[in-house]
């Protein structure tokens, strides 16, 4: 067998679709290496409040969610596109997660968890398909406005819930973005001038790294100055609040529960659970994109999200997806490639095993002070400006996400921003612009073509179709002359009610004594007009359909 010379220039990049790591291990460096790694640990220290807390959330043990920021964080990179996202928990998965299981089983409960690593299996297996049918385009129904609106409001929501640990008081319980604030004031008065301290401290030294020592490790190194800072105010720990310590250990073998009965109770809400997680992952990939430029694949991302649930499942993780707040850090942290993620989860198996109990001494104060920075770099206020003051639409979806983020569920955000966006869209699309002319000013072979004199010329700039014909025909309806020139050149595709549409001003013209005539008909929409019998073939010979042509009635 003959193996051509483009069959062997195509073998790599199958091999690179299925195996991603292809495309970028290879272009490592030292330096992109050393980045990667000090992003690596950076979040690797994060996620161990993080991962504690969304476990808690999902009625889990806490260590769960050190064991979610792993093997799903591995396999997310590895399988994914993006190079900046972090997969792991989140607190919607884990919102969500709580509310599908609660009626089946007590939160943290055997079977509880049992169900949970059953519901991740099925939500993976369901990203997997569609990765797998190339349904990856439904993600470019969520817009760059979305993203950014989307992107903003969640800045908000991290900042405000680091605010009452900056501010030195417990975690504040509340159901909502708006329900944080009246507690909080509430609580004005314990507010501890300790843990200000520390977390003015932490977000002062990070900007001071980053303004004079941008290859420093800065994020880690504040984080340090601040743990010994926090240990000279607070020798005895008993007022600034520090990390949970967490058990030690290696994320154990699990299997989910493939019974009947399972997947009768938990298949409705594993495709729930399998669209918020890649709801929540497209965006943040397009977010990173964007301000990057890097070319995301979203089908891909779709796989490496599916991937990432599957084999998560099978080593006590729960369902996964982006996380908005450690992907900020890892950007902000220098990151280079996804091996910045998959050293993050490497380098948390140490840190579970050796260094749980050294990260009881990181003051929450100062973890809350380096999140309000990565919150106020995660807006991108260029493109805000941009939305704002160029397009009313584009603001128009902007602000409906960004005000939904706030108010709704995330999953929510995004779903009213899609929905803004094809509401606009819909808006335009059925309102083509129907420009009038002048028969003098039209060019000469029109001029040429149509002797008569009475001739009323317009320019329709949009597609007919059955969304468009209404508002087309109330704009045609003004032209009361006996002859109609359509210059059809914006007319990049006719439906049957478009036909419809062209055939009763035809016949209007028509009984006015005069015709209706098509100019720079583009070769698709001529041709299904010969199709219909509409057209005369007077000028066959015009193979740009540059001269008009009449509509037959």
């Amino acid at each position: 067998m003959t193996i051509s010379p483009t069959d062997i220039h195509r073998q790599p990049a199958r091999l690179q679709r299925w195996l991603p790591l292809l495309g970028w291990l290879p272009q490592q460096t030292l330096r992109s290496l050393r980045a990667d790694a000090i992003a690596g640990l950076t979040g690797a220290v994060l996620v161990v409040p993080q991962g504690v807390a969304y476990a808690l959330l999902a009625g889990l043990p806490p260590e769960y969610g050190l064991y979610t920021a792993i093997v799903p964080a591995i396999l997310a990179a590895l399988f994914g596109s993006s190079r900046y996202m972090i997969s792991g928990p989140t607190a919607a998965l884990s919102i969500a997660l709580f509310a599908t299981l609660r009626p089946f089983a007590e939160a943290g409960s055997s079977e509880f968890i049992a169900l949970a690593l059953t519901l991740t299996f099925l939500a993976g297996v369901f990203q997997l398909l569609l990765g797998l049918a190339r349904l990856g385009v439904l993600v470019d129904l969520v817009s760059h406005s979305v993203v950014t609106g989307f992107t903003a409001g969640a800045a908000l929501i991290i900042a405000a819930s680091q605010l009452p640990y900056a501010l030195g008081l417990s975690a504040l319980e509340s159901s909502g973005f708006l329900a944080l604030w009246p507690r909080l004031l509430e609580r004005l008065g314990d507010i501890r001038p300790d843990a200000v301290l520390i977390a003015g401290f932490t977000l002062t030294a990070c900007l001071a790294f980053r303004r004079w020592l941008p290859r420093w490790p800065g994020m880690l190194l504040a984080l340090l100055a601040a743990s010994l800072l926090a240990a000279w105010l607070d020798p005895q720990r008993v007022d600034i609040l520090r990390i949970v310590e967490v058990p030690a250990g290696l994320p154990p073998l699990s299997t989910p529960v493939l019974s009947f009965e399972s997947l009768r109770l938990l298949t409705p809400g594993a495709i729930a659970l399998g669209l918020l997680g890649l709801v929540e992952a497209a965006a943040i990939a397009r977010a990173f994109a964007a301000r990057t430029g890097e070319r995301l694949n979203s089908n891909q991302e779709f796989i490496g999200q599916g991937l990432s649930n599957i084999g998560g499942a099978f080593f006590s993780s729960y369902v996964s997806s982006g996380s908005f707040t450690r992907s900020g850090l890892n950007a902000s942290a220098g990151a280079c490639s996804p091996l910045a993620a998959v050293l993050s989860a490497l380098f948390l198996v140490p840190i579970m095993l050796l260094a749980a109990p050294l990260l009881h001494h990181v003051p929450m104060p100062a973890m809350a002070g380096l999140l309000l920075l990565v919150a106020a770099r995660l807006i991108d206020w260029r493109s805000i400006r941009e939305a704002l003051t160029t397009s009313r639409s584009e603001m128009a979806v902007l602000l409906v996400t960004f005000f939904s983020t706030l108010l709704l569920a995330l999953e929510f955000a995004i779903y009213f921003g899609v929905l803004a966006s094809l509401a606009l869209y819909l808006r335009r699309t059925t309102r083509p612009p129907v420009v009038e002319s002048m028969l003098c000013q039209a060019p000469t072979t029109i001029q040429q073509a149509v002797e008569e004199p009475s001739c009323d010329v317009v320019r329709i700039d949009g597609s007919l179709f059955f969304g468009a014909c209404e508002s087309v025909a109330r704009r045609l309806e003004r032209c009361d002359r006996p002859n109609l020139v359509i210059l059809a050149a914006g007319i990049n595709f006719i439906d049957l009610s478009g036909i419809h549409l062209l055939q009763r001003q035809a016949r209007l013209c028509h009984a006015r004594g005069g015709k209706l005539y098509l100019a720079w008909t583009k070769p698709d929409v001529m041709a299904r007009l010969q199709r219909a019998g509409l057209v005369d073939n007077d000028n066959d010979n015009d193979p740009n359909h540059n001269k008009p042509r009449a509509i037959i009635t």
